[in-house]
């Protein structure tokens, strides 16, 4: 008999090709010198992602698989989505280098929630999360670029901002307002070391991510300032996480987290003329914001407001996305053209004034139509509202998708949470877990007797 995952799975994989046999076209602007930077992006959205996701005990699989899933699927989806509001002349939408690395930055977006109720769910239900996602972030997406017109290069508001508090929605839906308490929400020695992989790699990667849409002139500054602020949230979050305890010892839920906050941080700012020693100043607020966060904020969400926050997305996207839109909104109000020269209307279309028309649709492309001639004061009160919007507009969509999402049919009970058991098949008569947990102790018996006859 045909299982219903199954058929949902290759029944959605079909709507998408169908989509693509109607609407995609290989566009004419054929220029792959991006490809490199793509790929890095691919690397953190596939390896990044899915392995900072493995830190529970019990949940590798599904951590590394449903990551794998809902990637590939959403990057489809969010090739539609995003094209959806650039069609051309024939209604179709046109793809190309950028559209492949826009839709694997929006993929993210989902990835992000999915931190929030990681092993809380089925993937059945991250995918009809994902889904609807896709939808709203597209949507915010063209409302703050577009229609706002805020700067946000690195995507510090429209994507992990966006993202966290989705997530944060969905979460407060899925609980019903209940603790979540279970004693397979923890990690062990093997699990840490895994997750602290896909750290690393988005760690070393994350300026590619935030320099990529650029041109070269600012994706020179990307790269530096976003360097810098990982640098400096790196070595920021060691000393506040070890201070947080007496004995000075650390946390690698704080090392495995935290350290990445600078490049959320700086994502809004990372093309502006923020000053490296800025980019540094960035970084170590966003660590300490981090690790606080980890510490106080976290429980007390838990407790107060029964909102489960499995990987402390909270605290890696949210409060430094959040924290990125002010610096952005800040770095506005100081932006002149004696300081970026045309390129400021590069960053802020709606700064440029009409009687400068001319040699700006030289330089950047612009057309009457986004010519607003905003004042600095003015485009930091835009970049202001980007963010309010964008948190009212993910937190309310994040509880609508929720409750789509709550259905008794498809959820899981409370003693599977957390647990690849329910979905994949394992050896040992499903109980894996059990074989893993024994493993490392087995091991240590035998290396232990092999050192004792070598001595």
């Amino acid at each position: 008999m045909v299982s219903k995952k199954f058929a949902i799975i290759i029944t959605l994989q079909f709507v998408l090709f169908i989509l693509f046999l109607i609407l995609g076209k290989y566009d004419e602007d054929y220029n792959v010198d991006d490809y490199p930077l793509f790929q890095d992006i691919h690397v953190m959205v596939f390896i990044g992602f899915g392995f900072l996701m493995t830190f529970l005990k019990r949940y590798a699989f599904s951590s590394l698989g449903f990551n794998f899933l809902l990637g590939a699927i959403m990057v489809q989806w969010s090739i539609l989505c995003l094209g959806f509001y650039n069609l051309n002349e024939h209604q179709q939408i046109p793809i190309n280098l950028k559209s492949l690395f826009t839709a694997d930055i929006s993929s993210c977006s989902v990835l992000i929630s999915m931190g929030v109720i990681l092993g809380t769910t089925t993937y059945l239900q991250l995918l009809m999360m994902g889904l609807v996602e896709i939808i709203f972030f597209s949507l915010n997406n063209h409302i703050n670029s577009d229609l706002i017109k805020a700067c946000d290069t690195g995507g510090s508001v429209v994507l992990h901002t966006f993202g966290a508090y989705f997530g944060m929605g969905v979460s407060l839906i899925i609980g019903r307002g209940k603790i979540i308490e279970s004693k397979y929400e923890c990690s062990r020695y093997t699990s840490d070391i895994f997750a602290m992989i896909g750290t690393i790699f988005l760690w070393l990667y994350w300026p590619s991510f935030n320099s990529i849409s650029l041109q070269q002139d600012l994706k020179f500054r990307a790269i530096i300032n976003t360097y810098l602020s990982l640098a400096s949230s790196c070595v920021t979050t060691f000393a506040v996480s070890s201070w947080f305890n007496d004995d000075g010892k650390l946390e690698m839920v704080h090392i495995q987290n935290a350290t990445l906050a600078g490049g959320v941080a700086i994502g809004s700012s990372a093309s502006l003329l923020i000053q490296p020693y800025g980019a540094v100043l960035v970084g170590i607020i966003a660590g300490i914001i981090s690790v606080v966060g980890y510490r106080k904020l976290t429980p007390w969400l838990d407790n107060k407001w029964n909102i489960h926050d499995t990987c402390g997305v909270h605290n890696l996207h949210g409060l430094p996305g959040v924290l990125g839109g002010l610096i952005g909104a800040f770095m506005a109000c100081l932006a002149t053209e004696e300081d970026y020269g045309n390129s400021l209307y590069e960053l802020y279309p709606a700064r440029s004034k009409i009687f400068r028309e001319e040699t700006i649709n030289s330089t950047v492309g612009l057309s009457k139509e986004n010519v607003d001639g905003r004042s600095a004061m003015t485009q930091t009160g835009f970049q202001m509202l980007s963010i309010m919007v964008t948190v009212l507009f993910a937190s309310i969509s994040g509880i609508v998708t929720g409750i789509f999402m709550n259905l008794r049919s498809s959820e899981l009970s409370s003693d599977e949470f957390f647990m690849d058991i329910p979905f994949w098949k394992l050896d040992g008569d499903g109980d894996h877990a059990d074989t893993i947990e024994v493993m490392p102790t087995a091991m240590s018996h035998h290396l232990r007797r092999h050192i004792e006859k070598i001595i």
